[in-house]
């Protein structure tokens, strides 16, 4: 098996990482990955941000669990709270992707899924674990929004969190349901 279809079939979604950081010139393959990904009329609605700063991760899964625990269905903050409490899984860094809105809206969507798998593959192939985190919603949502896009630096869009690093555990790929495929002669 060639080495992309290998990335493709052992990658998982890790939910528990080391605190060992990937080295600079990984992460920047990674990121150089990101923004290799094809794009709707080649727009390229997007910014990535590479985050290694502990204190900002952090104040931002602070900001992210204060609203889950503050919604009137506690399920969702219940969850997260019976698999160790972190919507970041202790991941030594993570990657930010900023979308602006595309014409027709919803396009930028999937921009954005294209360039999270390439995010995901790379690190993939370098050894490195990923998890797609849509808690990072949560940390944009409360009120320290537009504290955060402004230390991150970036415009109003939208924003998807890839959390990279090592894996405590290793897991392992999700069972594939070969009845989802179908092919039409």
């Amino acid at each position: 098996m060639n080495e992309t279809l290998n990335s493709i079939f052992t990658r998982y979604s890790c939910r528990k990482f080391t605190d060992k950081l990937p080295c600079d010139k990984d992460l920047q393959t990674i990121a150089k990955a990101a923004v290799a990904a094809p794009s709707g009329m080649d727009r390229q609605l997007w910014q990535v941000i590479l985050l290694k700063n502990q204190e900002l991760m952090s104040e931002m899964e602070t900001e992210g669990l204060d609203l889950m625990k503050s919604m009137p269905d506690k399920s969702l903050f219940e969850r997260i709270q019976s698999r160790g409490g972190k919507l970041f899984y202790n991941a030594s860094c993570m990657m930010i992707v900023a979308i602006k809105s595309a014409t027709p809206p919803g396009a930028e969507l999937f921009d954005c899924g294209i360039l999270a798998e390439n995010v995901c593959l790379a690190a993939t192939s370098l050894g490195i674990q990923s998890c797609m985190c849509g808690f990072t919603a949560f940390c944009f949502a409360g009120n320290k929004r537009d504290e955060f896009k402004k230390t991150l630096g970036f415009a109003e869009g939208f924003e998807i969190g890839i959390l990279l690093g090592y894996a405590d555990m290793q897991g392992k790929p999700h069972e594939l349901d070969l009845a989802k495929i179908s092919l039409i002669k």
